[in-house]
């Protein structure tokens, strides 16, 4: 978790924070994570699903939650959720929610592997279980997987038509 408050400098001409200064903190706490889970140097693969919820204003504080959602054989899934807390009148909202993809890298740059993750509770299976989702379209709409190959892609998409074929009936 990370906390800053936001200054003028943060801020674009209608005292809201940019949204390149709101990445560049996600990208950080993401990396904090993904470096503590791997106990490696992390760097980021790719930033998906990015939801900008509300602004944040000048003055407000930033908190981003990150986590590691999945391990994949190099690659992990961080999830981040970013609140914002007014201090004034002890408010606080959520304004964004991202998916960062980092990998871990050894002394020499090459990718090397990560430890797994075993999900304890329903709510870590189900963000385990999105995760790997999520993968598989990354994967498909970089060229890197075929659509065929997305397994968990394919559950979901079997079971999406045996329940419009079963409302045609």
């Amino acid at each position: 978790m990370m906390t800053e408050i936001v200054l003028p400098n943060d801020t674009n001409s209608l005292g809201n924070m940019m949204g390149g200064r709101l990445l560049h903190l996600m990208d950080k706490c993401a990396a904090i994570s993904a470096q503590r889970h791997a106990n490696r140097v992390c760097v980021t693969a790719a930033v998906d699903n990015v939801e900008f919820q509300s602004a944040i204003q000048e003055g407000e504080i930033v908190v981003v939650k990150s986590r590691v959602n999945r391990a994949f054989h190099t690659s992990m899934e961080i999830e981040l959720n970013v609140w914002a807390e007014n201090p004034r009148d002890e408010t606080q909202r959520k304004c964004n929610r991202a998916f960062y993809t980092f990998v871990a890298l050894d002394e020499e740059g090459a990718t090397v592997d990560v430890p797994s993750i075993a999900p304890e509770n329903d709510e870590e299976y189900e963000r385990y279980t999105a995760a790997a989702k999520r993968r598989d379209i990354r994967l498909v709409l970089a060229g890197r997987k075929d659509l065929q190959n997305a397994s968990h892609l394919k559950e979901d998409m079997i079971t999406a038509l045996q329940h419009s074929s079963d409302a045609l009936e």
